[in-house]
Formats: C-alpha cells, sequence, structure tokens
C-alpha cells in the first residue's frame, strides 16, 4: 500500500498544529503528490436547515500541484463535478476547480457545461450573504452572471490536513531551449519505457494570465502524464498531460476575472509546450505553443 505522510496540520483558525509549511514545500517540489483532509459539520456546510450535526471527514485529492516563488504551495482540483452530499450531484453540470492554498485559503471556480445562455459581463461581483453559514467568508466575487463564475473564500474546517506521498524521481531538468540542466533523457525514456508512470513540472506556465501592470511571479506547474512518446530516431519524448486549470499566479493562489482557463498540454523534451486551453466564458477552444523550461519525473 502506498503510504500517505500528514507533513502539515492546522487547527479551525488555520494554525499550526503539527508539521510543517517547509516539509509541505520540500515535498511538492520534488514532485510529491498531495491530498488535503479537513471535517465539517453536516448541518453547518452541507444543510443549515438540518438538525444534523455529524461530522463528516473529507479528503480531497489535487492532481496538479502549484509551487509559487519557490515557498508556496497550491493544489487545484481538475476532475471534480458538484457533489450534492449525501445523495448524489449538484443541480447543473460543471466542473469544481477548487483551489486549496497552505495557510488554508481556498478558491471556486465553476465552468458551467450544460450549453446555458449568460447575459452577464466578467468583472467583480456583489459578495454574496453567508450568514447562515457562519464558518464561510466569502472574501471575493467574480464573474457571478457568466458562464464560468468564481470566488477566494476561507471556510474554517475542524482541521486542516496535508498529506503527501512522496513517490517520484527526478530524471530529467532542460531550459526552454531544451538544454539539459541535470540528469538524462535516456533515464526518462528507460523509465517510461519500463511502464513508469511520468509526472512533468512546467516553469512559469502561467506567466501569459498576469496583467501588464502586475509583477511576475515566478512558479512551476506539475501535472500528471497520460500517454507518453518517445521518437527513436530523433531522440525526442513528448506527452500528453492530464488536464490543467491555470490561473494568474499569485500568494495566495485563488481566481480573478479573465485571468484563469482549462486545457490539454502536450510538453516535449526540447522545451516546447503544446496548448489546447478553454476559455471558460464561452467554452471556446484555441490552440497554442510556447517554451518553458521543465522537470521530468518517474513513479518509483
Amino acid at each position: 500500500m502506498k503510504k500517505w505522510v500528514c507533513v502539515l496540520e492546522q487547527n479551525r483558525q488555520r494554525q499550526q498544529v503539527a508539521g510543517s509549511e517547509t516539509a509541505l514545500r520540500e515535498a511538492i517540489c520534488a514532485g510529491a503528490d498531495l491530498r488535503v483532509g479537513t471535517g465539517f459539520l453536516h448541518n453547518e456546510h452541507i444543510d443549515t436547515t438540518s438538525d444534523c450535526n455529524e461530522l463528516i471527514r473529507e479528503v480531497m485529492d489535487f492532481r496538479v500541484t502549484y509551487l509559487l516563488d519557490n515557498h508556496w504551495v497550491a493544489g487545484i482540483e481538475t476532475l471534480r463535478m458538484p457533489i450534492a452530499l449525501p445523495d448524489g450531484f449538484g443541480p447543473r453540470a460543471s466542473m469544481s476547480c477548487f483551489i486549496y492554498n497552505q495557510d488554508g485559503h481556498q478558491a471556486i471556480a465553476r465552468p458551467h457545461l450544460d450549453g446555458q445562455r449568460f447575459a452577464g459581463t466578467p468583472g467583480p461581483s456583489p459578495i454574496n450573504d453567508h450568514s447562515g453559514m457562519p464558518k464561510y467568508r466569502e472574501l471575493e466575487s467574480w464573474d457571478a452572471d457568466t458562464n464560468a463564475p468564481s470566488s477566494n473564500f476561507v471556510y474554517e474546517f475542524e482541521y486542516f490536513r496535508y498529506f503527501v506521498h512522496d513517490a517520484w524521481e527526478e530524471v530529467l531538468a532542460h531550459d526552454a531551449d531544451g538544454r539539459i540542466n541535470s540528469g538524462s533523457l535516456d533515464d526518462l525514456v528507460n523509465a517510461f519505457s519500463e511502464g513508469h508512470e511520468i509526472k512533468v513540472a512546467i516553469g512559469n506556465l502561467c506567466t501569459d494570465l498576469t496583467g501588464p501592470d502586475e509583477t511576475q511571479l515566478e512558479h512551476e506547474v506539475f501535472v500528471h502524464v497520460g500517454a507518453g512518446y518517445y521518437y527513436t530516431e530523433r531522440k525526442q519524448f513528448m506527452a500528453s498531460a492530464n488536464p490543467v486549470v491555470r490561473t494568474r499566479p499569485a500568494i495566495p493562489l485563488g481566481y480573478g476575472t479573465s485571468c484563469w482557463d482549462f486545457g490539454w498540454l502536450m510538453p516535449r523534451s526540447d522545451g516546447q509546450l503544446a496548448r489546447w486551453l478553454c476559455n471558460p466564458y464561452t467554452l471556446q477552444f484555441e490552440k497554442s505553443t510556447t517554451n518553458h523550461s521543465m522537470r521530468w519525473f518517474v513513479g518509483r
């Protein structure tokens, strides 16, 4: 059985009670997977009209992780649809792109997938009334009347537990032009050919989401590879990455108006990155190509 280790625990006030942010950062930097465990009461978080005060334990799997400014960790859920506990799903088809930061700051973006038309335009939205849910504090609301509403918030869970699974080995690092900084392409290809899982960390993936008057924040985005391909004569490795959500780099990481998207990537060992990204407001896809430094990991 794979062993997951809690490297950081916080209380309801998001104060550290065990572990450290340093241990979390070092694990994510080394390619570790991330899950976050929380606890909440049914009638405080799910149905505030209910008399059921049962404690619910939740653990989220964050398949995309961010390392910002070499010291700040955040994870994004990329595969979840709205859940309506305890019976099924929410009322509308959408993605639930939750963000959890290392300090307990959270965010949610919901690109709707059901084809309904929206007349609203992107921009700041009024903070909703959450007086019936006192542990929930909405900090910012964006684009409420569009196809892609989002908000940044804090929910005071009973606890926050950050679990990592450190089962990865970095085997290749190269710059945006494919020049090798460490490791070797042979090590990556040999592990891939033997069936090992692959993960890639892409340097500064989201810089084009930063506004012209904003400071660029150095960052890496870690994403699992679904399929890999190796051209045996040209000596070039490329991969089809799992879905990714991109958002403007910031500490804490969150959402804003017209500064995030989602889609699919094809990283290549010469630094080229093919992108097929979806505008969450229109659900229109656009292809583009950029170059990035990358670090490649193989599952042990």
